[in-house]
């Protein structure tokens, strides 16, 4: 494999990113004659087909998702070495590709634009996915920090702790159950619950709680968006399990109503993580450790 290029390798991501070979080719800037005799070229080196047609798509096999998982790697290596000429030249400098769980979007960027503002030779970029996709994105290097609530079990991820994250049950004000104090779980059974995507942190959470209390839950509307779950409480389509987070300004402003239940709110933790394996470069430890000693002022206090 010493033979392969980097032209193989963009041109295999191109294709994996796109799905046809001419648009990997107005992707990189060459004709589709170029991307297809790089790949042919690098199934040679490989000894195995890398790509396969899937209808009117180009997919990976399993060869080329392995190499498609080595080109991340060796982007994310030259990446590392441009930063550390970057460093030696002078100052923190480099990027840091960041990324959130969906519900830190509530107050994670005022933390990244904070320290953007101190590093000005640091260039930031975000992602915003759930849990599952960011813990994906920490494995191909696509992000070197995640701000999201629990580690991986594997210990893959060096995790600092930055604050409590509590969860709890919201429903539109004139729910039948907003004005009843400290009830038990057991009463929520008969509800519509309006939840996350599988996948989701929030909706992991969830599950467990209502479990452990001995419901099963009746799902109703399924939806990716913090934002669109308010917007379907708030219209009455059900009641929903979320971070208190996302709702603190409906809540202030009577929009939505908190569920007295007993055993809520679960408060859970938000950390800030990186990989193990992977060398932290100045820019990214330095943004790491300022979310950690500036963690108190930008987490919500109120629960």
């Amino acid at each position: 494999m010493r033979g392969v290029t980097l032209k193989q390798l963009r041109a295999l991501r191109a294709v994996a990113d796109t799905g046809s070979v001419t648009a990997a080719a107005r992707q990189l800037f060459v004709t589709a004659p170029a991307i297809s005799m790089q790949i042919r070229q690098f199934e040679q080196i490989a000894g195995l087909p890398l790509l396969e047609r899937a209808g009117e798509k180009f997919v990976l096999t399993a060869a080329g998702r392995e190499a498609l998982r080595a080109a991340h790697a060796v982007d994310a290596a030259i990446d590392e070495f441009e930063t550390i000429l970057a460093t030696l030249r002078g100052g923190v400098a480099g990027h840091v590709s960041v990324g959130l769980v969906s519900t830190a979007k509530y107050f994670a960027p005022r933390m990244v634009g904070a320290f953007a503002r101190t590093h000005p030779g640091v260039k930031v970029s975000i992602t915003v996915g759930n849990r599952e996709q960011m813990l994906r994105a920490l494995r191909d290097f696509s992000i070197d920090i995640a701000i999201m609530g629990r580690p991986p079990e594997d210990q893959s991820c060096a995790a600092d702790p930055i604050g409590d994250h509590p969860h709890l049950i919201v429903a539109d004000p004139g729910h039948r159950l907003a004005r009843r104090r400290r009830f038990d779980p057991a009463l929520l059974a008969d509800e519509t619950f309006v939840v996350r995507e599988p996948g989701s942190g929030t909706r992991n959470l969830m599950e467990r709680f209502l479990e452990q209390a001995g419901v099963t839950p009746l799902y109703g509307l399924e939806i990716d968006s913090n934002e669109t779950i308010k917007q379907a409480v708030m219209a009455g389509l059900g009641v929903a399990f979320i971070s208190a987070h996302t709702v603190a300004a409906e809540l202030a402003d009577g929009r939505l109503v908190k569920l007295d239940v007993r055993g809520l709110p679960v408060v859970r933790t938000w950390y800030v993580m990186r990989r193990l394996d992977r060398r932290p470069l100045p820019a990214v430890r330095a943004m790491q450790e300022f979310i950690v000693a500036n963690r108190a002022d930008f987490l919500p206090t109120e629960a």
